[in-house]
Formats: structure tokens, C-alpha cells, sequence
């Protein structure tokens, strides 16, 4: 498989020592040296990776130019040539030195990420509107009342349209930043794997809330959202409602995505970080 890869590689890029690190329905993750001697990855496009990661994602990456973010060194059809990031995860460092310490982390990476915008760059292309990406939450939620079903989407539908209709300092997203994504090496903690979309930048927190994936212990718990909503607001500027309102309906959206594929017991467990996320935002005055 290592060697088919390969012989898709431009021979200009001289890349040497590949192997393979990680595998999705979307990529194959390859490490490998540049002539340098520096490490970089390769990311091998499947066809379902073309389709989301290509466009959007990698203008999103040249945007930044290295801020917060992985470089995009070389593209050639369905492979990118990216800076390697590390290999410690956010999640890695959630485990060994707790939540909180990981969300400051966050906080940081995410101002960086801010001050793309601020230095009046212009967007770039083809990035995908944050209403755009709600679609499916919609959908649900216009087919439950017409099945007698008054269901959470229902309420989320209505709270999403209500912050798309109010968004601020609209600027490019990453649109799937969590734990996993962002990654320390040698220039510090950097994210990876963006989606591209463009919208209110509050949007980009709401997944922390609904992440690490496996522990609901954390997710659910109403103590963290609270503080961690608390940390956002006073960190980003914004709202708590606002953020407290993203958080929400991105695991609405979640559930929504798994009521799609029939995973029921997913869409449950995603259903229940935005009942807990709920029930923070209803003592909020």
C-alpha cells in the first residue's frame, strides 16, 4: 500500500522512509522525511476525503500561514504534503494533567488562531457557511413534528437559526477543532484536520464541550460546562449564552448525524451532552 502512495508522489518532493501512522474512512496518515531530514506527513486523500478536505480545508490552512496550524507545504492531486505536528495530542495531555489544563491550552491555541483575522487577511474560497452545515439538524427537526414528535432537534433548530441570524466577526473556521485535532511539536501546540467552513468563530469551541469522545463522565457533567463556558466567555469576549448556545446545538447536530447513519445509541449519548449543556444554559438569567 506504502509503495502504491508513493508512486503518486510528485519525485520533487523527495520524500523518503514512509510509514504509515494512522488510517480513516477518509485518508491514510503517512509519515515521512523530507530531504532536509525533517519529518512531515503525507495525507493520502480517499475519495470521500477529496470531497470534504479538499477546497475548504486546505484554504484554510494556506490562510493561516502556519498560525495556530500545521503548514500545507505541496499539494498534488489527492496527496498533501504537510508539517508534522508532533505526536502528543491534547487528549494525551487531558489524561496525564486533567481537563482544565487542556482547556487553557485550548484558550491559547485558539486566540492564535484569532489573530489570522486580525491582521486583515483576506478569506480564502470555497469554505463552507456554518447554515450550510446544519443542514441535516434542520432536516430532522422539520420531520419530527410532522411524525407527533416534539424532540430536542425541534428546540435546537430553533436556538441555531437564532445564532446564525446574530453571528460576529464571521471569519474562516476550522469547524471540528477537539482534543485530537490539536497536537504538540516543535513549534508548540498546532491543530490539524480542518473542515473549512466560515461563520461566527464561537462555533469553533462548541466541540470541546462534546469531546474527549469516551468520556461522558466529562461531557455531561454540568460543573465542567459550566466553568469551561465561564473560561470561554472571559477569554473570547463573547456571550456565555452564545457560547453555552453553540455547544448545544453542535451536539444536536452530532445526534443528528447519527440518526442519519441509524446509530442510535450515538445520537442518545450526543443527545445527552446537549441535555446536560441544557440545563447549564436554563440557570443562566
Amino acid at each position: 500500500m506504502l509503495d502504491a502512495i508513493a508512486e503518486t508522489l510528485p519525485p520533487e518532493w523527495k520524500v523518503s522512509f514512509p510509514e504509515l501512522i494512522a488510517e480513516t474512512v477518509t485518508s491514510r496518515i503517512v509519515k515521512v522525511r523530507l530531504e532536509s531530514g525533517e519529518a512531515a506527513v503525507i495525507k493520502h486523500l480517499t475519495p470521500l476525503g477529496m470531497r470534504e478536505e479538499l477546497g475548504g480545508g486546505t484554504h484554510y490552512l494556506e490562510w493561516h500561514r502556519g498560525n495556530g496550524c500545521i503548514r500545507l507545504l505541496a499539494q498534488s492531486d489527492n496527496n498533501l504534503l504537510l508539517e508534522f505536528a508532533g505526536a502528543r495530542t491534547l487528549l494525551d495531555h487531558l489524561n496525564e494533567h486533567g481537563d482544565d489544563a487542556a482547556t487553557q491550552i485550548f484558550v491559547g491555541v485558539f486566540l492564535r488562531l484569532l489573530e489570522t483575522k486580525q491582521a486583515s487577511l483576506p478569506g480564502p474560497p470555497d469554505l463552507i457557511p456554518l447554515r450550510t452545515m446544519f443542514a441535516s439538524l434542520f432536516k430532522k427537526a422539520g420531520t419530527d413534528p410532522k411524525r407527533g414528535v416534539q424532540s430536542q432537534f425541534v428546540e435546537a433548530a430553533k436556538l441555531v437559526d437564532a445564532l446564525l441570524n446574530d453571528q460576529h466577526d464571521v471569519q474562516p473556521l476550522h469547524g471540528d477543532l477537539h482534543h485530537e485535532n490539536v497536537l504538540y511539536g516543535e513549534r508548540g501546540w498546532l491543530v490539524i484536520d480542518p473542515k473549512g467552513l466560515i461563520g461566527d468563530p464561537t462555533y469553533d469551541a462548541a466541540n470541546m464541550f462534546y469531546n474527549p469522545l469516551n468520556r461522558d463522565d466529562l461531557r455531561a457533567c454540568e460543573s465542567r460546562i459550566a466553568s469551561m463556558a465561564q473560561t470561554f466567555s472571559q477569554a473570547f469576549n463573547r456571550d456565555i449564552k452564545t457560547i453555552l448556545g453553540f455547544g448545544m446545538a453542535h451536539a444536536c447536530l452530532s445526534a443528528s448525524w447519527h440518526d442519519e447513519d441509524e446509530n442510535y445509541d450515538e445520537s442518545a449519548r450526543s443527545l445527552g451532552v446537549a441535555a446536560a449543556i441544557r440545563k447549564v444554559l436554563d440557570t443562566i438569567g
